[in-house]
């Protein structure tokens, strides 16, 4: 998993609230199982004028040319600012691939779904949860500059931009440290390899009837 420090990208202002992983990623995509290739999917069913229509090749789909992510400079948008309760629903990870393949790389919100939040982390996507009153800023300000850029510090937790100013946000210090690491949850237990080790040869000293064939 990639590490993360700090970050600059085109905010993309999705203001909207308990937006859930079907509608990030529709369930027809979920056959596949590798995590790339998702990113064109990503809020498919608005994305689209011929939504779920996984038989017709992607080029020849016909895009919504209302829908934010089809607009520039969002399209090549990095960082999504969303309404509280995003990703709530059900627990598929493939929500999370799929934003990941579209290139994002920081979802900024008050709140998230629990589940989703963890596969956030597990996949080297930062979920800053910001005051209400944050996030209805940062929108304004998205709204009066298209394609307004936002750096990301995840060591000071803190969004900032050159003239308009810093707003903190909120991150455990555990999950905090996974990303800066680029450590999931397997890799954080492989960093335990060897106490887990000395475990085990202890315990075949100690109960070897676990142990016997």
């Amino acid at each position: 998993m990639q590490p993360f420090s700090t970050h600059t990208g085109v905010v993309i202002p999705f203001d909207r609230r308990n937006v859930d992983t079907d509608a990030i990623l529709p369930k027809q995509y979920l056959k596949m199982l590798e995590k790339t290739g998702f990113g064109d999917f990503l809020f498919d069913d608005e994305r689209y004028l011929d939504p779920g229509d996984v038989e017709t090749p992607l080029a020849e789909r016909r895009q919504n040319p209302d829908f934010i992510l089809n607009q520039a400079p969002y399209t090549q948008g990095t960082i999504l600012l969303a309404g509280d309760n995003f990703g709530c629903g059900s627990s598929r990870e493939h929500a999370v691939w799929a934003l990941a393949d579209f290139g994002i790389r920081v979802i900024i919100a008050p709140g998230f779904g629990e589940i989703f939040y963890n596969n956030c982390i597990n996949n080297g996507v930062l979920p800053a949860v910001v005051k209400q009153a944050v996030a209805a800023e940062l929108t304004g300000l998205c709204r009066a500059t298209p394609g307004l850029e936002l750096t990301v510090d995840l060591e000071s937790r803190q969004l900032s931009h050159p003239r308009h100013g810093l707003w903190p946000f909120a991150i455990e210090d555990g999950r905090r440290q996974a990303l800066l690491e680029g450590l999931d949850e397997i890799g954080l237990t492989l960093e335990r390899a060897e106490a887990i080790r000395a475990f085990e040869a202890n315990r075949r000293v100690r109960e070897p009837w676990l142990f016997t064939e």
